[in-house]
Formats: C-alpha cells, structure tokens, sequence
C-alpha cells in the first residue's frame, strides 16, 4: 500500500509540473496552434491528476470530474481547430 501511495504521489509530482510548462507555452506560445496544444495538454493532465486524486482517496466524485473534463476538453479542441481553419465555429 505504501509503493502505491508513493507512485501516486511521484504521478501527481509530475502531472502537476506537465501542467506547469503546459501553462507556460500557452501564455508564450508564439503561434495559435501551440496555444491550442497546449491547451489539449493541459486538459489532459488535468484529467489524468483528478483520476489519481480519486485513486489515492477512493471516492468517486474524482471520476465524474474527469469526465466531465474530458468531454469539456475535447469539445473545446475541436471549436478552436475548427476556428484556427475555417475562422468561424458555428456555420
């Protein structure tokens, strides 16, 4: 139990710093492409960081939180490359 609380911790360490230089390209990102992966990054880590907050806590409002991110997130994504080519979201 402890090697897995030990790895859970290591796997949040590490997501949270992933979310760190992800922020950071979207806030530099010299073109709009980068700030829309950057921002595809970021939702990512971020979903991955609440499954393992529900895995180490065992409760599963951290499992709807990362649906819900997940399905926010790729929504999101697919509106902004939809603008990035075409310059509108809604035909």
């Amino acid at each position: 139990m402890a090697m897995l609380n030990a790895s859970l911790l290591l796997a949040q360490v590490l997501l949270a710093l992933a979310m760190l230089f992800a922020t950071v390209r979207l806030l530099a990102g010299p073109r709009a492409q980068d700030r829309v992966l950057a921002l595809d990054t970021l939702y990512v880590n971020a979903m991955l960081l609440m499954l393992t907050f529900g895995i180490r806590d065992g409760n599963a409002l951290y499992f709807e939180a990362a649906v819900v991110i997940a399905l926010l997130g790729f929504v999101s994504t697919a509106a902004l490359a939809k603008f990035l080519l075409r310059g509108e979201v809604i035909e």
